[in-house]
């Protein structure tokens, strides 16, 4: 099955981690023994090999640098320059592994028929190039409105407006609030350049404010259910009724304390909270149900974005083994009609529509 993965976060673990993603996943973890300055050290899960062996050839794959000001305690960088530094050095990332043949930028509707043509031809593939979509996961590194624009004529073609916490144009995870009157002139610019609004991270008074505001095309790249697991990060019954209104495909996501309520960072274990995958169809189905059908969710995994082997599901080794999806939705009574939209169909008809 072609899979489409809507998030990973392949240049923060390239620049940020220090991983070689062209190489399989036990070499990254192989070199990463012995290190602890990160707690997903040695249980990474993906690497561009792995997309490969599991049919993963198109993502949407992030730029992501918070800003932080004085007396905000999460990690991120202590002016908006520093902050669109680190995206331009993860945008040259993206750019060398073109160069290397590894990688291939989608956007827009040529390149994107043209890959998936590629990617299901029924080659072999293990020399393929992995299709990326260039997101922005919080705009804080945008240090003008007009930075965007910039940032466009570089490939980006959707943006998450928040991350966690404050932000400069809007309110993210844990945080509560509108957008302001920067958030709505970010809106504006991205609805002019027909970006795409990832809705994923923003609170709920950001959330609505941006719905409210915006009137392009709309996704949620890596969310779950609140239904499921309560906490502000996952999305209401009502949310999700919003975005499917909207025309939204919702990713979901592989993060456990996402997946499984009560889970304690650090202490919980998969294992031991009974978190495995068939857990993300209990999420996919809250959707499916809600929508009446199985048009409004794909795979947005999250895998390694900040969190490894120690906090997803406990029978998948490495990205490659999202294949076994497919089985567990068809176990559920879902058709292969469903499961093919779920995998890749519905991410692909929003991009066909969007940049019709």
């Amino acid at each position: 099955m072609f899979i489409v993965d809507a998030h990973l976060d392949l240049s923060m673990n390239a620049m940020e981690w220090n991983r070689d993603l062209t190489q399989p996943v036990a070499t990254v973890n192989q070199r990463e023994q012995g290190l602890i300055d990160k707690p997903d050290r040695a249980k990474a899960t993906v690497s561009l090999p792995e997309l490969r062996k599991g049919n993963i050839g198109l993502v949407v794959a992030t730029q992501i640098a918070r800003y932080v000001a004085p007396g905000n305690q999460l990690p991120g960088w202590h002016s908006p320059e520093q902050a669109w530094a680190q995206t331009q050095g993860q945008l040259a990332w993206y750019k060398a592994m073109e160069d290397a043949g590894e990688m291939v930028q989608v956007n827009n509707l040529a390149t994107l028929d043209k890959h998936v043509k590629l990617w299901t031809d029924g080659s072999d593939n293990t020399a393929k190039p992995i299709g990326y979509i260039l997101s922005l996961e919080g705009a804080d590194s945008l240090i003008t409105v007009g930075h965007l624009e910039r940032a466009y004529q570089g490939g980006l073609r959707a943006v998450g407006p928040a991350h966690y916490g404050p932000g400069r144009y809007a309110q993210g995870t844990d945080a509560t609030g509108v957008m302001g009157p920067k958030g709505h002139e970010l809106l504006k610019e991205m609805e002019r350049l027909n970006v795409i609004l990832d809705a994923t991270h923003l609170c709920d008074d950001s959330f609505w404010e941006a719905l409210d505001n915006f009137n392009g095309h709309v996704w949620a790249s890596h969310n779950n259910c609140r239904a499921l697991v309560n906490h502000n990060r996952q999305y209401s019954d009502e949310q999700i009724k919003a975005l499917i209104d909207r025309g939204a495909v919702i990713g979901a996501a592989l993060d456990a304390w996402m997946m499984v309520p009560n889970w304690v960072r650090g202490e919980s274990t998969p294992e031991g909270m009974g978190c495995n995958l068939e857990v993300m169809i209990d999420h996919i189905d809250h959707i499916c149900q809600i929508a009446g059908n199985a048009l409004h969710v794909g795979m947005g995994t999250d895998l390694d974005g900040a969190f490894g082997r120690e906090q997803c599901p406990y029978d998948l080794e490495t990205n490659a083994d999202l294949q076994k999806v497919t089985g567990l939705l068809a176990k559920r009574g879902y058709t292969a009609g469903d499961i093919e939209n779920m995998m890749h169909g519905n991410w692909l008809r929003f991009l066909r529509k969007a940049w019709a």
